[in-house]
């Protein structure tokens, strides 16, 4: 074999290998995807030389052909692509940082989508797993000469005549001694699956075919049924809940961008902190870590976003903060408001049915975006107490956006009605209370704690909204900065004078003999029986039309102080610790309450002289632990006590019955 040259590769260090080796990127198996990403650039240049005319033979069907030798501990890549001449691998190979790519584009701009090469040092990612490269390539120029060139990982290198007769090249890398994975069949195949699925070429192992190839994201939405875009979900993310609809991007303007993205079912378990989303650029697979092109509040999303305008460092695996990416981040975020508010407005069944997680994003844009904010503001919506009539829904059709082409679909078939809770805006709320409670908003943030106290202002025609996702807690701060007039309340924070009955305590007779209301006797029962000073009593007639049915006592937290609790907690990074200071408001109204009193008539409560005292203190006890049931758990003392003072108190109790 004829030597053509022997020389030094053109670097600006001598330390250049063990730098590749250690610091080029961060996982040795990168070098699998940067050797298959220049087979393809390889045969999509053949493609493009052949549309300018440059190439007019056959360019056969192209395709990647991984070789795996155990015997001599070598991995191949071969490519029937445009191949390099001895004087293009001088410049191409021997000049190290210097891309081939950026030339070639210049050459033939316009012609093709843009492609594959210009990250720059990619080829020489395999002296990280090797200890020898070789390449053996021979050009698609008519009369070409095949050459080939080895390095051994020193700054030496040697080109010779190759007797190579296909059009292509072959990339042999002798694998160090701790890289021998690299010769095991699946590992490769896992590689392949990993970074090299999409790509448009077919790969090869052993004569099979080990990519894909298709890239939903590419193809022309209509070209694509829903159960397209579902299997597709289901491959990036198998074993998960279907998604609730999905977003088809397409631009070409500012910036080139494809993707398709989901709402997911959120579970307990997924760290909205991080991003799920994976990056491609030209079908070739950078990172699950794209924080920086998608806005924070959208991490949680799901899908592809493929664009060879996102700016890469040289291991693809970190994105440069830029103007593109902000703009492909405001780009993203608009979208998906666009999308959102076309379903609010058509169908707002289907809205409503995946608000419970669509929701936190929409919450969680509000808090951390302007721009989205003003684009949702409209269609932030609550579940509430009243009964409104459910919104007619129409079944949507994938519809495309005229310009820049994005689609988007539902993932579940929308129903003639919804069933169930009504959802409201707060604006729609405020409207429709503004002769009862002009800019009132009633809460609740758990509908099992607080039940008894939705309950009653339910039973006095007050509208209670639910606000008990994780993210309400600061969402209300911002509602009340949105809605400067608006005041939100608890429902257990304070009860507003519409649930209180001010004639019946009015009406309250003097005791001519203790010179004191029935409610002043009653506070005075309660103050003794359970004997703790911080927890204020207070007496109130509330409105029932069965007295029965409403609470005999309620334990009020008022709203500013309950803030102030959760705020201090969560700066101390601390559980929020239930106050002893606390209002019991005891209803006086109630039969319980009223049959106390009686029973007390002539005992001193302090005393537990006689056994009505002694059964009267315990029904005060009884009644505040129930009510402060709803406002926090018990500890075991605590627990244990009440667990046998109602035993005690059934068996009295049942005792009575018997006797009388």
């Amino acid at each position: 074999m004829t030597v053509l040259e022997q020389g030094t590769i053109t670097i600006h260090t001598e330390n250049i290998f063990p730098i590749i080796k250690k610091s080029l990127y961060s996982d040795h198996e990168i070098f699998l995807r940067e050797l298959v990403s220049n087979a393809v650039d390889a045969i999509s240049k053949l493609k493009m030389a052949g549309l300018s005319g440059d190439f007019s033979g056959d360019s056969g069907e192209p395709e990647i052909t991984i070789a795996i030798d155990k015997d001599n501990k070598t991995l191949s890549i071969s490519d029937n692509g445009i191949g390099m001449t001895a004087d293009e691998v001088k410049k191409y190979i021997n000049q190290v940082a210097f891309s081939s790519a950026e030339e070639f584009i210049e050459k033939f701009k316009g012609t093709a989508d843009q492609i594959i090469g210009h990250f720059g040092l990619g080829f020489y990612s395999s002296f990280m797993v090797a200890k020898k490269v070789e390449i053996d390539t021979l050009s698609y120029q008519e009369g070409a000469t095949a050459v080939h060139w080895s390095c051994d990982g020193s700054p030496m290198f040697q080109l010779e005549e190759s007797s190579r007769a296909t059009r292509g090249t072959t990339v042999t890398l002798t694998l160090g001694d701790e890289e021998q994975e690299y010769l095991e069949a699946s590992r490769i195949k896992q590689l392949v699956k990993t970074y090299c699925d999409f790509m448009s070429v077919p790969i090869k192992l052993d004569g099979e075919t080990i990519n894909r190839q298709k890239a939903p994201w590419r193809e022309s939405p209509s070209n694509l049924t829903k159960e397209d875009y579902l299997e597709f979900y289901r491959y990036l993310y198998p074993f998960q809940e279907e998604p609730l609809l999905w977003v088809h991007l397409k631009t070409d303007y500012p910036f080139l961008i494809n993707g398709i993205l989901y709402f997911p079912k959120l579970r307990p378990d997924v760290d909205v902190t991080k991003g799920n989303i994976k990056l491609f650029c030209n079908q070739v697979y950078v990172s699950d870590h794209c924080e920086e092109v998608i806005p924070k509040f959208l991490l949680p999303m799901r899908g592809v976003i493929d664009s060879p305008d996102i700016p890469l460092n040289v291991s693809r695996s970190a994105l440069q903060m830029d103007r593109t990416v902000r703009k492909i981040a405001d780009f993203i975020a608009k979208k998906v408001a666009d999308r959102l508010k076309e379903l609010y407005k058509n169908n707002r069944a289907e809205y409503i049915s995946c608000w419970q997680d669509v929701g936190t994003f929409v919450k969680f844009g509000c808090l951390n975006d302007d721009k989205f904010k003003k684009q949702v503001e409209d269609i932030i919506i609550f579940r509430t107490t009243a009964n409104l009539a459910p919104a007619s829904a129409e079944t949507p059709a994938v519809e495309v956006q005229s310009g820049e082409g994005d689609v988007w679909q539902e993932a579940t078939p929308s129903s003639d009605k919804l069933d169930g809770p009504s959802y409201t805006t707060l604006p729609e709320y405020l409207e429709r209370n503004k002769t009862r409670h002009e800019n009132r908003v009633f809460y609740a943030t758990d509908e099992v704690h607080q039940a008894q106290y939705i309950e009653l202002h339910k039973s006095q025609g007050l509208e209670v909204l639910f606000m008990d996702s994780f993210i309400d807690p600061h969402f209300i701060s911002f509602l009340e900065r949105e809605y400067r007039d608006a005041k939100f309340s608890r429902v257990d924070s304070d009860l507003d004078e519409t649930l209180l009955d001010k004639e019946k305590k009015a009406s309250e007779i003097v005791d001519p003999t203790t010179n004191k209301t029935r409610s002043d006797q009653i506070k005075e029962i309660f103050e003794q029986a359970l004997n703790k000073p911080k927890v204020n009593i207070r007496t109130e007639a509330l409105k029932s039309e069965d007295p029965q049915g409403a609470p005999p006592a309620m334990v009020l937290l008022p709203e500013f102080l309950r803030r102030l609790r959760d705020m201090n907690a969560l700066v101390a990074q601390e559980m929020a610790q239930f106050p002893e200071e606390h209002i019991l408001l005891v209803n006086t109204s109630h039969p319980l309450i009223q049959n106390l009193v009686n029973l007390t008539q002539g005992s001193i409560i302090g005393s537990e002289k006689s056994p009505s005292a002694e059964l009267a203190k315990m029904i005060c006890q009884q009644v505040y632990e129930l009510a402060l049931m709803a406002q926090k758990g018990f500890d075991a003392d605590t627990m244990k006590s009440f667990v046998e003072r109602s035993n005690k108190l059934l068996t009295q109790l049942s005792d009575k019955a018997l006797k009388g």
